[in-house]
């Protein structure tokens, strides 16, 4: 019998530890050093690349599939409003208080608990549990930098704010930055040429347009205008006007060819920060997402990106908290949703065979 009480303990000290240690992306050293101190306390072997940290179930057989445990130990910046103290773990009515502890430290100590029972079991399929770093900023230090060091991995479980249902699709994003180029001139004068009235016409055509292949998980692709700059002084005709637009592709476009489509319909100078960040999916009939559905979980599509869209492998994005939690103040998981998740991540994986 599996002892859930104790597992779940063990993740809400680890949780009020790794929320004392201030963890914004780029700064993980300190919780990554914790962790993998209080992994291998556990008598568990690690391995380290930065701050990311990972383990291996000790019956690793090649010859098997490899399940990837994964979630981030990165935080945003406290946002204004705490009231209580972001860097404080604090216990109140049931909620656990503190900056990452829905977004997304919840999922990082219920993984490993799962991890710990799992791996001592034997399985179908081998077991990876990955604590990594930079996921807030998709940067490239992050599990990108990690995953040509492991082993193929076969399917991905994304710990993230879910409510404990099975994210099957989410959404990517692609940044542009477009550029309007006029000519300077008095404007007093009928002269020059108006960086400005050129890239009008592109942003209204970036507000109105819709590609035609519609996800009904994820919706129609989303673009929008979020910023726009040009002028020096009130009367000069400005020579350049630049704007940037968030675009939040569906699983039915790679951002390259979205950036190839909207260069047919706009007239200005476009350029793709990075292609790096696409949407992914996973197909509701995975063994993984059935029993899911079997135990009651409701599949749907995510607009909220996360580590899933540097994966080159199917993943599934679950876990403790809910979204609207993330990045706010005065965050908290309560803790009956890591109990609920440490038992979930253990029923849906128990004996799976992928």
């Amino acid at each position: 019998m599996i002892d859930y009480d104790y597992y779940t303990a063990e993740a809400l000290t680890l949780l009020q530890a790794l929320i004392g240690i201030p963890s914004i992306s780029r700064e993980e050293e300190a919780a990554a050093d914790f962790l993998q101190n209080y992994i291998e306390a556990t008598g568990i072997m690690t391995g380290r690349s930065g701050n990311n940290i990972w383990c291996i179930s000790p019956m690793f057989d090649i010859n098997r599939p490899t399940i990837l445990l994964n979630s981030h130990i990165d935080t945003v910046k406290p946002v204004q409003g705490w009231r209580k103290q972001p860097f404080t773990a604090k216990m109140d009515n049931g909620k656990l208080y503190g900056l990452g502890s829905n977004d997304a430290g919840a999922s990082v100590v219920s993984l490993f608990q799962t991890y710990r029972y799992l791996s001592s079991t034997q399985q179908k399929y081998n077991l990876i549990f990955l604590a990594s770093c930079e996921e807030e900023v998709s940067g490239k230090n992050g599990i990108e930098s990690v995953l040509p060091q492991l082993p193929p991995i076969t399917l991905g479980v994304v710990g993230e704010p879910t409510e404990m249902n099975p994210a099957i699709a989410e959404k990517g994003l692609m940044v542009l930055d477009v550029t309007a180029r006029g000519k300077a001139g008095h404007a007093a004068r009928e002269e020059g040429e108006n960086a400005i009235y050129k890239v009008l016409d592109d942003i209204n055509w970036f507000r109105s347009y819709r590609f035609p292949k519609e996800s009904s998980l994820l919706g129609p692709v989303k673009m929008t205008v979020t910023q726009v700059n040009a002028g020096t002084q009130h009367n000069v005709i400005p020579d350049l006007c630049t704007f940037v637009v968030d675009i939040r592709s569906n699983e039915f476009y790679s951002n390259v060819e979205l950036l190839e489509e909207i260069k047919t319909h706009i007239s200005c100078e476009a350029k793709a920060r990075s292609f790096r960040l696409n949407s992914s999916h996973i197909s509701p009939e995975h063994p993984f997402v059935r029993r899911a559905v079997e135990l009651g979980k409701v599949p749907y599509g995510s607009p909220t990106l996360s580590d899933q869209a540097l994966m080159p492998f199917p993943s599934v994005k679950i876990g403790p908290g809910k979204s609207s939690r993330s990045h706010t103040a005065d965050e908290y998981i309560l803790v009956s949703e890591i109990e609920e998740a440490i038992k979930t991540y253990i029923d849906i994986l128990d004996g799976l065979e992928l």
